[in-house]
């Protein structure tokens, strides 16, 4: 073995594996520096691309909606419109004969337009003047689309799936009187074909290889060739994101319209988008392949000659070794060896500039680990600032408002410690948080809002998730005392069961309650892991995020409960709110 290796061992042998070496840190750091740039520019590309494909179906859609949105005006406006709406106004009759005329007229407004199904006339009394029946608006839709009507003054209102069949869309618009003052004329009812607002490009994603999803103002679903859950990428914070949906990864482009309060969101499979890079991969490697091969060739036939300027150029790749990286002078030989000099001093440059990138870039994390630091500091600030408060108002013999501010900061302290360590609490911890809660939430309601807390001192040590009760207490406040204008109390019993096993938390208002239908619609949402609305919710009472978190979480933390969170709910009568969770006794 050692005689074949001293064999072996020749300068002829040397050379050409220095060589060899070389050239592969060459074409390395060659690659690198190619594939880096161009794989960012046609990244950039591809992504710029699909955004680029949501810009333009959120500018489509923008003027279908402004077709629309022109053709409603123009039967708003039209004088003979204005004119049976006015007489309709001041309570005089109109004849069959003008309904007729008015039909016409509004018939060819609509015949010259894309998209529309029809036009539906009302009066302020909600009484159907077109088409001719006596069909009333309440009877047709909810009030409360007659209420944003009435809010928008005569602007467009999209209201979305017709409830009578889900071929149409519906929008509604406030006929206002030019000739009486802009006084409300009553309501003009636009249905429109839902296939007007679908994509370009309608196929399943089998098909193009890419979703396409147009949600309204609610994220609610208009047109899309994805029938899968939305709710894990509709509120995604990142621009573009990558997202997983059956089990495959896909980049999303997300434009919103500032006219229509629509959001278009595109989804392209990410090997779609790193197929081009792929190509650019391989095409480097198998240069580097088949130019590794070639040298090796020419690095073979070239040894037997090479001899004093390789040996001098080895010593000094020798006390590169024991030194920093210095560049060899230049020697008088071959252009062969010449330029094997040249490349060794290139490598050395290279070389030197990556050890400088990484001493920067250390300087560069040392820098953000000490952000990171001063960022933990910040809310020792703001607990400082509210405890110099309190004292502050104390010494004006403001007592109630020191009090309020102690529990306010009582709740900061709570919400904003670490979770990562004391994800569970005990039940004492999470009461006195309420307790906090609640003397906030007085301040707000004043004598309103009355709470009662029955806890035995038996579970006062059982530890629980961090802020699980809370969120319902909350939710009991703003749609109890929220929605009552008489006094409210809220209440929140937790007992054991007979067994000492399960520990029952309630949480109950005598707030104005739900109906049958709206509560199955909150649980059917709840349970499905999507926001939960009310049917009859006003806008800004609160998205319902609570309940879905809450119940998400117990199904998190206790698998095997099926249905962890109870809803029972009277109208006018209160909701009542409860689940069970195995007792683990605290330390």
């Amino acid at each position: 073995m050692l005689s074949l290796l001293r064999r072996w061992n020749t300068l002829r042998n040397q050379v050409l594996f220095v060589f060899l070496f070389v050239m592969v840190i060459v074409l390395c750091i060659v690659s690198v520096m190619t594939f880096r740039p161009i794989s960012s520019m046609l990244q950039d590309h591809t992504e710029h691309q699909i955004q680029q494909v949501a810009v333009e179906a959120n500018g489509r859609f923008e003027s279908l909606y402004e077709q629309i949105n022109m053709v409603s005006k123009l039967v708003t406006t039209n004088q003979n419109v204005q004119n049976v709406l006015l007489r309709k106004y001041y309570n005089k009759p109109v004849s069959f004969n003008e309904r007729q005329e008015l039909k016409g007229i509004v018939n060819t407004i609509q015949a010259n337009s894309d998209g529309i199904s029809s036009f539906e006339l009302y009066t302020t009394e909600l009484e159907r003047v077109l088409p001719l029946d006596d069909a009333s608006l309440s009877g047709r839709l909810n009030k409360e689309w007659i209420a944003k009507a009435d809010e928008a003054r005569g602007r467009l209102v999209w209201i979305g799936n017709d409830p009578t069949d889900r071929n149409y869309f519906l929008a509604i618009r406030r006929v206002n009187l030019m000739d009486h003052h802009y006084s409300t004329g009553g309501y003009v009812l636009v249905s429109m074909y839902r296939y007007y607002f679908q994509f370009t490009n309608p196929q399943p994603a089998q098909e193009t290889d890419q979703y396409s999803i147009l949600l309204g103002q609610k994220m609610e679903m208009i047109s899309s060739n994805y029938n899968g859950p939305l709710a894990n990428i509709i509120h995604h914070p990142q621009q573009m994101p990558i997202v997983n949906l059956e089990d495959q990864q896909y980049i999303m482009a997300r434009q919103h319209s500032s006219v229509t309060n629509w959001t278009v969101l595109i989804l392209t499979p990410v090997s779609a988008l790193y197929r081009s890079i792929d190509v650019l991969r391989t095409g480097i490697l198998y240069a580097g392949i088949i130019g590794i091969i070639i040298f090796f060739i020419c690095s073979y036939l070239l040894s037997t000659i090479i001899t004093k300027p390789i040996l001098r150029l080895t010593r000094t790749m020798q006390q590169a070794i024991e030194g920093p990286l210095t560049v060899n002078p230049e020697i008088h030989a071959v252009n062969e060896i010449n330029e094997l000099n040249s490349t060794y001093n290139q490598l050395v440059k290279e070389t030197n500039h990556l050890i400088q990138m990484v001493y920067e870039k250390e300087i560069t994390r040392s820098r953000s680990e000490l952000k990171a630091l001063q960022a933990q500091i910040n809310p020792h600030f703001l607990f400082n600032a509210l405890d110099a408060l309190r004292w502050s108002l104390e010494d004006r013999n403001q007592e109630e408002l020191a009090e309020h501010v102690i529990a306010m900061s009582n709740l900061f302290r709570y919400t904003i410690s670490r979770q990562d360590k004391d994800e569970w609490v005990i039940l004492q911890q999470e009461i006195r948080h309420i307790h906090n809660y609640m003397e906030i939430m007085q301040m707000r309601f004043g004598e309103r809002l009355h709470y009662r807390i029955d806890m035995s001192d038996e579970v006062s040590r059982v530890r629980i998730p961090r802020l699980l009760i809370q969120p319902l207490v909350e939710n009991a406040i703003l749609h109890g005392a929220g929605n009552k204008k008489r006094d409210c109390t809220v209440s929140m019993r937790v007992y054991p069961d007979s067994h000492n096993t399960l520990l029952h938390i309630v949480v109950q208002d005598d707030g104005p309650g739900m109906d049958t239908k709206t509560l199955e619609h909150i649980q059917q949402a709840m349970r499905s892991g999507g926001i939960v609305h009310s049917a009859d919710a006003d806008e800004g009472e609160g998205s319902g995020i609570a309940l879905s978190n809450v119940y998400q979480r117990l199904r998190l933390y206790f698998p095997d409960q099926t249905d962890p969170l109870r809803i029972e709910s009277r109208l006018y009568e209160g909701t009542c709110i409860s689940f069970a969770i195995p007792i683990e006794n605290g330390d």
